[in-house]
């Protein structure tokens, strides 16, 4: 059993609270609780005052009768560990630490004496506002916040305190159930509080601010338990530089940097990532509010044209269908419109029943009863102080109206965030209706939440292990030249042109070789050939092949290249596309298999994908199909497809190496990789592989 987990759990449903500290901080949570309507004991543990709103001060923890469940700590840095140690000894479930001063200003020492102290306590912090439990009522948060309680909703962990509070007192109608500030996450880690909120049935979505993940096989596993459990994760990732960057000499690792790397992380998990904290909410909110939106086909209501048209665009953008209506729907509308007005989808129901309530509902409803997975009503209600909304209000009415009748996911969306005001907000809420303030935003979350629903369809197996590596070391760091890489590959499944390796004195054999011929100088010194005038393509006999080896040889003898070399191999023409497949070394990730367009257009597009491992061949093509150069391998204007199975082979084949080889192995490019046509194969016409040497070699050498 997790005995941090088992205490987490005690700790966010707390009998008692003790508030501990500074009196202005031991203040505003007495008061936080009290406006919350916290029903449990409340202990106030302050030496400078007698009294704090009422309630008696005690001047030690340990003067305190019984056991503390949960304590909130406002005390200097240097006082806390005491502090924490005596509430671990008494039994305390948890606590938040809110004092800064340890790791993220450099003092580790300080921080990994607050763990030892911890034991299995359950610490929010240090550095952290808190936790609020708007389902129990329980404020463990040192000042204002918005009051939001609910009986089920969102929970929100989050790595910034500031962003916390804020959120707290969004006007977005969000259904706050916890709000959780981590902090520096010294004793507990963001999976831990997934982990634990995913254990209460009152919580149906949560979302994550993170600004990086410490352990991410913990954190796998605990977004895997809420993937089986049916909570969605939605993530808000920032700080996207590199981590750790080192030299490096392969495309590959310089087309996947750590952002990638979390973007294949949330892929595989289902994790719903977002760009900005209004998408965040939004799409919070639509899980919260809706039911599962299984299907692509939109129902749009509009009392605009030019609405309907940025509808359109965002629905083709988000590649959402707008169905035509059916003729029992059309049949339903027209008696309510002109011959003059269009009965289509999007329908602008404006001119002819707007402010009818009656005439609205059964348009609404005919809407609403059509083959739609979700309707959308676009609606803005601004300046609701200087004018008559009634209208508006007919339309808000109306749609409830049918929303009972047809049961089905319904939203309202307004064109502006501001053009829904908090009363309609919470009464169509209360219905079942989504507000949705935004269109870009909506339309973000209906994707996401499509997204989400459409891939747990299929949950198979899905890995929380990583091929976490020994640290690299670029002392000795060495590679192998093209010729010995291939043959590493090729031993694993990875075809290669037939060939051979030859030095300048040795006598030419082209023994069961077939023009026409490429040549190549081939070094361990030597990355990228094309540079230096290392390749000579398009030979056609013996003659032409040793005369290319001299122009290389010369092309060379400026660079110090000891153990140059001559590969000499078939040339394989006519490709359908060019892909470069490759491994990327990261120290908090490990391994990951990138895939990308190959030759020239590896930078020029941009197109790339990154894949954990170890990986499955479903996985492999599920990346492979979100290239947008993936075309060239689909038949592109009536041309040849290229054999797809072949490149998955060959990436699972590349993978294996590189699982079996994850301590020595730093990068791993193979560019291009040649696709024939479907059934021919590929052929991987170049290889760059760099190592290091592994501790155990280093001691025996």
């Amino acid at each position: 059993m997790n005995l941090k987990h088992a205490n987490l759990r005690q700790f966010l449903s707390p009998r008692n609270i003790a508030y501990i500290g500074n009196k202005h901080f031991v203040q505003q949570g007495i008061r936080n609780c009290r406006k919350l309507g916290y029903k449990g004991e409340i202990f106030a543990i302050c030496r400078s005052e007698e009294k704090i709103d009422g309630i008696p001060c005690y001047k030690t923890i340990q003067e305190v009768p019984g056991k503390i469940d949960a304590a909130f700590l406002a005390i200097r840095n240097d006082r806390t560990i005491e502090a924490i140690k005596e509430l671990a000894n008494l039994g305390t479930a948890g606590c938040v630490c809110y004092a800064a001063g340890f790791s993220e200003i450099g003092k580790e020492q300080l921080q990994t004496e607050l763990i030892q102290a911890a034991g299995n306590m359950a610490v929010v912090g240090p550095n952290c506002y808190g936790v609020l439990n708007y389902l129990d009522r329980i404020s463990l948060w040192p000042d204002r916040h918005g009051v939001s309680n609910v009986e089920k909703g969102v929970a929100i962990i989050s790595q910034s305190g500031n962003i916390s509070l804020n959120l707290t007192m969004n006007e977005r109608s969000l259904p706050l159930a916890y709000v959780i500030d981590v902090g520096n996450q010294a004793v507990l880690e963001m999976a831990d509080y997934i982990s634990t909120l995913c254990e209460d049935p009152r919580v149906t979505v949560i979302g994550l601010h993170i600004e990086g993940v410490k352990d991410i096989n913990a954190f796998s596993k605990a977004a895997k338990k809420a993937l089986e459990k049916g909570i969605p994760l939605v993530a808000l990732k920032t700080g996207t530089s590199e981590m750790g960057s080192k030299l490096t000499m392969s495309h590959t690792s310089s087309l996947a940097g750590s952002d990638e790397l979390y973007l294949a992380l949330f892929d595989r998990l289902n994790i719903c990532r977002v760009h900005s904290l209004h998408a965040l909410l939004e799409t919070l909110k639509l899980f919260a509010v809706v039911a599962p939106v299984t299907g692509r086909k939109l129902g749009v209501l509009t009392c605009s044209g030019g609405e309907s048209t940025l509808v359109a665009d965002l629905a083709a953008t988000y590649n959402f269908t707008l169905p035509n209506l059916q003729e029992e729907q059309v049949e339903v509308l027209e008696k309510h419109f002109t011959e003059f007005e269009h009965v289509s989808n999007p329908l602008d129901y404006n001119t002819s029943i707007w402010g009818k309530k009656q005439e609205l509902e059964e348009c609404f409803s005919a809407i609403l009863k059509g083959d739609f997975d979700v309707s959308l009503l676009i609606l803005d209600l601004l300046d609701q102080d200087n004018g008559d909304v009634k209208a508006w209000i007919a339309a808000v009415n109306a749609l409830i109206e049918a929303k009972k009748q047809t049961n089905t996911n319904t939203l309202v969306v307004s064109t502006l965030p501001e053009g829904l005001p908090t009363s309609i907000r919470n009464k169509l809420i209360e219905h079942g209706i989504a507000p949705m303030q935004g269109l870009n935003e909506a339309f973000q979350a209906l994707y996401l939440v499509h997204r989400y629903f459409a891939k747990r369809k299929n949950i198979e197996e899905i890995p929380t292990r990583f091929l976490v590596c020994t640290s690299s070391d670029a002392s000795s760091a060495y590679a192998l030249n093209e010729w010995e890489g291939k043959q590493a590959l090729q031993a694993y499944g990875v075809p290669v042109p037939k060939g051979m390796v030859v030095t300048k004195e040795e006598e030419l054999v082209l023994s069961g070789m077939n023009a026409p011929f490429v040549v190549k100088g081939v070094s361990k010194e030597l990355a990228h050939k094309t540079e230096f005038e290392a390749v000579k393509l398009h030979l056609q006999n013996k003659t032409e092949i040793i005369d290319a080896m001299e122009q290389i040889n010369q092309n060379l003898t400026h660079l110090p290249v000891n153990d140059k070399q001559f590969l000499i191999e078939e040339m394989i023409s006519n490709p359908v596309a060019e892909l470069n497949i490759g491994i990327k070394r990261d120290d908090q990730f490990g391994l990951a298999l990138v895939i990308s367009m190959g030759g020239e257009l590896v930078h020029l597009l941009n197109d790339s994908v990154a894949i954990l491992l170890p990986t499955t061949s479903k996985e492999i093509m599920e990346g492979l199909l979100t290239l947008k150069g993936v075309k060239l391998l689909q038949g592109f204007r009536g041309k040849a497809e290229g054999d797809i199975e072949a490149v998955i082979a060959t990436a699972k084949a590349i993978a294996s190496y590189a699982e079996d080889h994850r301590d020595s192995l730093l990068e791993l490019d193979v560019n291009p990789l040649l696709v024939l046509t479907k059934g021919k194969g590929v052929i991987a016409v170049d290889a760059f592989i760099r190592k290091q040497l592994i501790q155990d070699l280093k001691i025996v050498l």
